[in-house]
């Protein structure tokens, strides 16, 4: 495993303490802003599409708005800025502006996803690319495949669909903040490992963001990042695992920044399946996520996040390891810690199974004894 420059390492904290500072200063602001411009998240209504509000009193949102302030502030402090850097900072305004007019007057999904492409497609033009994916030896003598003519598209593919992914799981408070600075703060690691000041800046800024947004929205949430938040969040994940991930294609698998980005891929992944399977439109919001499933199998709000928390940093350390240590020892730890999970998960529904049977034993027994006493009363 490669030794990590302790100079470097001060660079990334000193950013990431930059960005969570001026995140936690500037959200104030950003709040009374939100309200002004009437981007108000109202409580869900039973019976409609935003049944699957959770929250009971309007809460604005648009909180974004400051982790991108605090995420400027570092890196234009931290780092020389270049043209890929350039472009990935255009495309990231071109979505927080997006945001914060979806916020406020609820755009159509097909207008937003336009935009998204527009934004992805200047990151992409501007050096920002999948030039080439790690193969196997029968597909790719040299152990890498060279995309060619196909790095502009699949690099804005994999942009959108991060970009999306992160805006997806944003249905709890402190989720999506939360899984985002677990993944950047991994990020930060891998890049630190192999020397990618840069890289390492970008998601450490980011995280350090994300983590001065959590005291306003973890539960009850004062404040909603909204578009403007988990669209920009997820842009720059995408861009940053396109930036080191993929641009050491010699020292890492392909399945890294799958491992990484791991819960919002399966999410969104998912949720399409499911719609697309039903005849639904593949854009329409509902509760088919990941997080709904849970709250649905009886699990409160905080215990949900904490289950999606854990989740997320087992897939980011195993990522880490991929990336740092020999593949096919951890890919057999990450297969045994599935099972060991599954195994879990299946004797946590028999309890709670038994235990409903419990109760509902109970209720019949205290049902039973109370109309024997109501007979002898009426005697």
């Amino acid at each position: 495993m490669k030794s990590v420059n302790y100079h470097s390492m001060a660079i990334v904290v000193a950013a990431m303490v930059t960005s969570m500072l001026v995140t936690m200063v500037v959200m104030p602001l950003v709040k009374r802003l939100a309200i002004r411009l009437g981007a108000i998240d109202m409580p869900g209504i039973k019976g409609t599409d935003s049944e699957r509000h959770l929250h009971t009193e309007p809460t604005p949102r648009m909180g974004g708005l400051a982790i991108f302030a605090g995420f400027l502030a570092a890196m234009f402090y931290f780092v020389q800025m270049n043209l890929r850097l350039g472009t990935m900072v255009i495309g990231g305004v071109i979505l927080v502006v997006l945001g914060m007019v979806d916020d406020a007057k609820n755009l159509p999904a097909l207008f937003k996803l336009l935009v998204q492409l527009i934004a992805a497609t200047v990151a992409a033009l501007g050096g920002n690319v999948i030039s080439y994916l790690s193969a196997p030896e029968w597909l790719a003598p040299s152990g890498h495949l060279q995309l060619g003519i196909l790095s502009i598209p699949v690099t804005v593919f994999w942009i959108v669909l991060i970009t999306n992914a992160v805006n997806l799981i944003d249905g709890l408070d402190g989720l999506a903040a939360g899984v985002s600075a677990i993944s950047s703060i991994c990020l930060v690691i891998v890049a630190l490992v192999y020397s990618d000041i840069t890289v390492a800046v970008m998601c450490g800024a980011l995280a350090g963001g994300c983590v001065g947004f959590l005291p306003y929205n973890v539960s009850p949430a004062r404040i909603f990042m909204g578009d403007t938040g988990a669209t920009f969040i997820g842009y720059v994940l995408a861009v940053a695992s396109v930036q080191g991930l993929f641009k050491i294609y010699a020292l890492i698998s392909f399945a890294v920044p799958f491992f990484m980005l791991g819960l919002p891929i399966f999410d969104v992944c998912f949720a399409v399946v499911s719609r697309i399977s039903h005849g639904e439109n593949p854009m329409k919001a509902d509760r088919k996520h990941v997080h709904y499933r849970l709250l649905d199998m009886g699990l409160s709000k905080q215990q949900t996040v904490a289950v999606l928390y854990v989740i997320s940093g087992i897939l980011g350390l195993t990522a880490v390891l991929l990336s740092t240590s020999d593949g096919a020892k951890w890919t057999a730890f990450l297969v045994a810690l599935l099972i060991f999970g599954f195994v879990a998960y299946r004797f946590y529904n028999h309890r709670r199974a038994v235990l409903r049977g419990e109760g509902h034993k109970k209720r019949i027994h205290i049902d039973v004894l109370h109309f024997g006493r109501s007979d002898d009363k009426k005697e």
